[in-house]
């Protein structure tokens, strides 16, 4: 990886905070880079981390979301400081570095510790003035990159499914919230999946739900439409999104009804993600040169049956 500007002086703040936490004199321990990418760059050096926010990242935003993650050490990773600072025109937070879940080992994935910390955040009051959860924004960009993408085969089937979501599925409206509530208060995280889940304090502290870049109010289905997704799509199996959504419930998580069928309320935000997670598929995969792979193609295929199932229908089909 060919360092940057940003880089390198990311690399160089992260190792400041480092020693000046817990490392007051020059130590062994060396910087690794977790992502490069350029919607963020994280830097860990000994138990701190640095992330560079994506360049659009808004000021007053991050700084709303970063005071929420202070007062919710027991949901969210709480960060060092709850001011970013700015490096080279990118706003850099840092935070405490925690153990993520293993991908090698599928079988000790923290399902119900995932759902307990959704069902807590969903069920804490809103602040005022926190922004709203960018998950549909997320999905829409994804959807321009597909359009900016030469057009494959398997292309037109996503977009066809992303055009029959609702609005505010497709970040042109306002999101709904529970009925009878009116405008979205719901607080949620916005881009959940496992690797949003991390140890803290390493090794064995308790799970705790990072990165606040989506955070905000909106619809609390889109927290469990990722698996959801994946079950729907056959990726995930059904002994593990019982364990999720039965934990979910067990601690009162408000998304989806307490007992009976769960899928009206997860349906549109469950075919958001999977169109979302089809459309970065294929812009890699073409920028890649190569074939969709097996899972993939199965997300894919599972847009191309969306276009034949109307959506208050798509529950039935997925059991």
């Amino acid at each position: 990886m060919t360092a940057t500007p940003l880089l390198s002086d990311l690399t160089t703040r992260a190792k400041a905070k480092a020693h000046s936490r817990s490392h007051p004199r020059p130590c062994p321990c060396g910087a690794a880079t977790l992502t490069d990418r350029p919607d963020g760059t994280v830097v860990r050096h000994a138990d701190t981390v640095a992330k560079a926010h994506a360049p659009d990242t808004a000021p007053i935003e991050l700084a709303a979301r970063l005071t929420l993650a202070a007062r919710l050490p027991g949901v969210l990773l709480p960060p060092l400081s709850p001011t970013p600072v700015d490096l080279h025109g990118r706003l850099v937070t840092f935070w405490p570095y925690g153990d993520p879940v293993d991908p090698e080992d599928p079988d000790a994935a923290p399902w119900e510790e995932a759902a307990t910390l959704l069902a807590r955040l969903h069920r804490t009051p809103a602040p005022p003035g926190l922004p709203p959860m960018r998950g549909p924004a997320k999905a829409a960009r994804a959807i321009a990159r597909l359009r900016a993408t030469t057009p494959q085969p398997a292309t037109e089937p996503v977009l066809r499914a992303w055009a029959s979501l609702p609005a505010w599925a497709r970040a042109e409206a306002p999101a709904p919230d529970l009925p009878g509530r009116g405008a979205p208060t719901t607080l949620c995280h916005g881009d959940l999946h496992l690797g949003q889940l991390v140890r803290h304090p390493t090794p064995d502290g308790p799970w705790l739900l990072i990165d606040v870049d989506d955070l905000g109010v909106g619809a609390p289905a889109w927290d469990l439409a990722r698996p959801a997704a994946w079950y729907a799509c056959g990726l995930l199996p059904p002994d593990e999104w019982t364990r999720f959504l039965t934990a979910y419930r067990t601690a009162g998580g408000p998304a989806v009804p307490a007992d009976g069928d769960p899928w009206p309320a997860l349906d549109i935000a469950a075919r958001a993600l999977t169109v979302q997670t089809a459309a970065l598929a294929i812009v890699k995969a073409t920028a890649a040169d190569r074939p969709l792979d097996d899972v993939q193609q199965a997300v894919v295929d599972a847009c191309a049956r969306m276009g034949s199932v109307p959506p208050e229908l798509a529950h039935e089909n997925t059991k």
